[in-house]
Order: C-alpha cells, then structure tokens, then sequence
C-alpha cells in the first residue's frame, strides 16, 4: 500500500530548458488550505502542477458522503492528466492540505506540447503507469488485508514519511519510536477505505497492545517494529 507518488515527481524529472517550456504555457495560482484543485466528475481538461504545498486526491465511495484517499501529492507532481488526455470526467477530486501553488496548464496547450516533447511525452507515460499500478495493489490490499493489517501499514508509511520531514516521499528505513502521524480517526479510515469505527477498534487494540498512543488529531509511534509485523499480517 502506498499514498505518496512517485519518487521522481514530474517536474523534477524534467531538464531545466522542460521545464522553464512547460511553465511558460501555463500560470501560478495559490489555493487556501481545503481548496479543490481539480473536482471529481468535472468535465474541464487542464493540468496543474505542484510548486508548494501537498494536496489529497480522493474519490467517493458506494457509501454516499464517505470518500477514500487515494494518495497524497506534493512539488513537482503532475496532476489532472488523464481528463487532459482522454476528454473523459475528472476521476477523483484534488484538495489542499494548506496552503498551495501549483501552476494550471490548459488541456489543449500541454497536448501540444507533449507532441513535440518525446521525452516528456514518455515521462507521463511513467506517471500514468505507476499510479494504475499502485492503484491495482491499493485494490488488492482492500480485498485481501483487514482493517488492522491496512491500518498499521498506513500508520508505517506515514509514520516514516513523518519522521523524515513533511512528506518526503523518499523517506527511507522504518519510522522511530515517538514519531507522531497527524491525521483524524475520519482521516484515517479514508486512506485505508475503512469506515471510521472500524478504524476506532483497529486503534483501541493497537493501544492495548502499547503500539500507539492516540489524542486529537495524532497518533504516536510507540512500538514501530510491531507495527511494521501486524501491517504484514503477524499477530502477538
């Protein structure tokens, strides 16, 4: 299971002559904290990238108000791309976390340019690749995994993300001890695609068995080692 992108975003993986191109076509826009980027289900075609700040990307559920998040998104990654290349509706919806910049690039305009850029032509090609492929495991976690597995595995990853700084995706190695993740119990039953008292329980057992310690908006590391073994299935 995984959250975060890419480790070489988009805009990073461009040559300093892309990426100069590729902004000229577009303009800077800031959002405010909880502002949507892009909107599921509309039918516009831009793209933006990622110049400050990080964004969630979720989609709604069968369960009506319920949305499940797909990934986090920070610098330098491309968004918005598939409704720019197929003319389709936007499939999930792109939220500020804070405050973010990001620069908005017209449908028609980043096309062109992909046309005559091969490179960078290929380089979204990548993209698109690895997100279908994390999206086919973040599938098979839901169908295969409990609440509790996909619950310490998110907690692993967040928790590494964490302790490197705020959200680097190359985090590396395991998170420490004392490492706090700060997100809602809400919050976390939608990036596992759980509901919220699902969640409640998984974390009551995790603080019974002194693997985490939870207050407003946080939950502490304690035990990072035996997160890590219950998010692979093992039990005390």
């Amino acid at each position: 299971m995984g959250l975060l992108g890419d480790e070489l975003a988009f805009g990073r993986a461009l040559t300093a002559p892309e990426y100069e191109s590729v902004m000229a076509l577009g303009h800077r826009k800031e959002y405010p904290a909880d502002a949507p980027l892009l909107t599921e289900g509309d039918r516009t075609g831009h793209v933006v990238i990622m110049l400050r700040g990080w964004v969630t990307v979720s989609c709604a559920t069968d369960r009506g108000a319920t949305r499940l998040i797909l990934g986090l998104r920070g610098p330098g990654e491309l968004l918005g791309e598939m409704a720019a290349l197929d003319n389709h509706p936007r499939s999930a919806t792109v939220r500020a976390l804070g405050p973010t910049e990001a620069a908005v690039i017209g449908g028609d305009a980043f096309r062109r340019f992909l046309a005559t850029h091969p490179r960078v032509s290929g380089l979204v090609i990548r993209q698109l690749t690895f997100r279908l492929r994390s999206a086919d495991q973040e599938r098979s976690a839901l169908a295969s995994l409990t609440v509790l597995q996909r619950l310490a595995s998110r907690l692993t990853e967040l928790s590494r993300v964490e302790a490197s700084g705020p959200y680097t995706p190359s985090a590396p190695g395991r998170a420490h001890a004392g490492t706090v993740v700060h997100l809602a119990q809400d919050e976390l039953a939608a990036t596992v695609g759980a509901t919220r008292e699902a969640v409640a329980k998984a974390l009551r057992l995790l603080r019974t068995q002194k693997v985490v310690r939870t207050g407003t908006r946080m939950v502490e590391i304690l035990d990072p080692a035996l997160l890590a073994l219950l998010a692979e299935g093992h039990r005390e």
